[in-house]
């Protein structure tokens, strides 16, 4: 490359960074504005620590998360335990918001922005920040997002990239007209109850036994097994009973990962058929033993309860050849393992007192009856079954395939 190719080089490079970085300052001109308030915080100092309630409403609905003896919970669900860490994300979020664009604009112009508090079509997503004496600190209005035409090409050909939201339009307090243009979207604050719950579940580990018990007792079973690795076996095997592996294999680690779709809300144990429930008696290998009454199922759910009890081993039993020298470690890995199962205990233990909808493809697995556990029983032809004729022998190498034609004539 000579010395004038390299100079045309350098000069292309320079303009089209040049380009580029205008490019830049054009697009966050067209955010920004004039606005003195540019880059400020929206909310100024916004006391997130002093926050006891957020009220969240749009239209009929409305959702109150509340902070009681400095743990969140949910008021639409009796007051069951609330997600902290997507509270104290959406609270630091709305604490570090900055105002990218500002416009004064009158109320004719709201509902186009879907900014109007209240009920309607075009109310915006109210969120209330209340402290003590459920004084209200900041109101906050969440408005219609801001979008983006996407520059990256659609994988889809002639469909295009399309627009995805990069903000959020939004006024602070019901009565101001200022409104305001954020980088947050907020996509995921909705006053629905079920998306604010703490997921935390009980979960049986190590099973040891599984017991059964439907409204029809014949239906009822009990496997067991000597360690978690080895087979099931069947409590009181009637003649012919053969358990088949491949439907045992939900029993092997029944409820390990379970989740909850939503919690009930005042309900009697009669509505959801758990004064007749399926109870399902769990040991495992750690000494809890759980017991899990299954109601009536609804829709795509079941409605679940349950109560978990532990009996702990206060001192570890010496090996038979155990060395002086490993005493002080395997003490020290015993005591260390009893904590985190008292600690399992008193977590899962918090969640008894209420109703639970769980998925019916969860515990279906679980709850299959006595007969649906065994090797399916073929059956055997009986000896005065003659085989059925399928006509007169023909030589080999003749077709049998007479026309029909021959076969009406004949």
């Amino acid at each position: 490359m000579n010395r004038k190719q390299l100079a045309i080089l350098l000069v292309l490079v320079i303009v089209l960074g040049g380009a580029g970085l205008l490019l830049r300052k054009k697009q966050a001109a067209s955010w920004e504005g004039s606005n003195p308030s540019v880059g400020q915080k929206l909310l100024g100092n916004f006391p997130v620590n002093d926050i006891t309630r957020i009220n969240i409403k749009q239209g009929t609905n409305e959702l109150n998360l509340v902070k009681q003896d400095d743990l969140w919970r949910v008021g639409e669900r009796s007051g069951y335990p609330a997600n902290y860490s997507e509270i104290s994300d959406f609270l630091i979020k709305a604490r570090d918001l900055r105002i990218v664009q500002s416009e004064k604009l009158g109320p004719s112009q709201w509902p186009r922005l879907a900014l109007i508090a209240g009920q309607g079509t075009n109310a915006a997503l109210e969120v209330n920040f209340l402290g003590q004496n459920d004084k209200s600190i900041k109101t906050l209005l969440l408005g219609k997002m801001h979008t983006k035409k996407s520059n990256r090409q659609s994988p889809y050909g002639d469909m295009g990239g399309g627009d995805w939201p990069d903000g959020r339009f939004v006024r602070v307090g019901a009565d101001s007209d200022n409104v305001v243009l954020i980088s947050e979207t907020f996509a995921n604050i909705e006053p629905r109850p079920d998306l604010w719950l703490d997921r935390d579940f009980f979960k049986v580990e190590k099973v040891r036994s599984v017991a059964i018990a439907f409204p029809a007792v014949t239906n009822s079973w009990t496997l067991t097994r000597d360690t978690a690795t080895a087979e099931w076996k069947l409590a009181d095997a009637k003649p012919g009973e053969q358990l088949d592996s491949a439907r045992t294999v939900g029993v092997s680690n029944p409820l390990s990962a379970l989740s909850f779709a939503d919690v009930a809300v005042s309900a009697s144990l009669e509505m959801f058929g758990l004064d007749k429930p399926i109870v399902a008696k769990l040991e495992t290998f750690d000494n809890f033993t759980y017991t899990v009454k299954v109601g009536r199922k609804t829709n795509d759910n079941y409605p679940l309860t349950y109560t978990v009890t532990a009996q702990f081993p206060k001192e570890r039993t010496p090996g038979k050849d155990e060395k002086p020298e490993d005493k002080a470690r395997l003490d020290k890995e015993f005591q260390e393992t009893q904590k985190k199962l008292e600690e399992k205990l008193a977590q899962e233990k918090t969640g008894e007192k209420w109703i639970y909808l769980v998925s019916t493809w969860t515990l279906d697995p679980l709850l299959k009856e006595r007969s649906q556990l065994f090797v399916e029983k073929k059956e055997e032809p009986k000896k005065d079954d003659k085989p059925v004729s399928t006509g007169p022998a023909t030589p080999e190498g003749e077709s049998t395939n007479t026309p029909l034609a021959e076969a009406d004539a004949a």
